[in-house]
């Protein structure tokens, strides 16, 4: 039954996300799932199959629901819910889903509160979302400065691409000087889709800030780098838009 479920969770994510902007599709959905399931090893779950259950569907079905995604700027659960139920998972385990979807968003820990107790197989699915949020896809000419990762790519990772994906979707500007960076931001400043912002001024108002919010000692350990490359990537994109570079 869990072999069916996932399948059906994959099938699921690639229906509802199909059409979306290439950071919150499906294969970010399965990307986040396949580092849940790496942190989790890591971390001593191989052993545990009905926890491994939970942290699989929980990580592709994360986003079903996006607030970023609904034409009222509010999350919803009814489609996931309706899944869960139709797969036939315990009670249990549907509630741990629900709750693990709900509690991980970043808006919920904007404001310092979070809204559940975190478990091991939460942590886990937010620190991967989170690691996916702060990594680079794609690759590109070799720099000399990032030749030596140590990520096995002959190339090197040179955009972090969902951050200028999603911003180009909602036709927010590259970078403006004079937007600057909002501070303290509340929950509802966070998701209001209102006011104008640039995809640069997200490193500062979310990305440089999940290295510190990791929960997992494997997340925080996988972030560093991340996080590394992100502060190079930023400095590199401030020289060259001032024309020093």
């Amino acid at each position: 039954m869990a072999a069916a479920a996932v399948r059906a969770a994959e099938e699921l994510a690639e229906r509802e996300m199909a059409g979306r902007d290439a950071s919150h599709d499906a294969a970010h959905a399965l990307r986040v799932r396949d580092l849940a399931l790496s942190l989790a090893a890591e971390l001593g779950l191989s052993s545990s199959p009905d926890r491994l259950l939970i942290v699989e569907i929980a990580a592709l079905l994360h986003d079903i629901g996006d607030y970023k995604y609904t034409k009222d700027n509010a999350e919803d659960m009814s489609i996931v819910e309706r899944f869960l139920e139709e797969v036939e998972l315990e009670q249990g385990q549907r509630e741990e889903i629900v709750a693990i979807i709900k509690g991980m968003g970043f808006k919920n820990e904007v404001s310092k509160k979070s809204v559940v107790e975190p478990t091991l197989e939460f942590a886990i699915v937010q620190d991967a979302d989170r690691l996916d949020a702060i990594g680079a896809i794609g690759k590109s000419k070799c720099l000399p400065t990032y030749a030596d990762m140590g990520n096995g790519l002959m190339g090197i990772l040179l955009c972090i691409a969902r951050c200028f994906t999603y911003g180009g979707s909602k036709k927010n500007t590259l970078h403006d000087p004079k937007i600057l960076p909002r501070d303290n931001l509340s929950k509802e400043k966070y998701m209001s889709k209102d006011e104008k912002q640039t995809s640069i001024n997200h490193f500062h108002e979310k990305l440089f800030k999940l290295k510190d919010m990791m929960k997992t000692e494997a997340g925080k350990k996988r972030a560093e780098k991340r996080h590394k490359f992100m502060e190079d990537f930023v400095a590199e994109f401030y020289e060259e838009w001032s024309g020093r570079a």
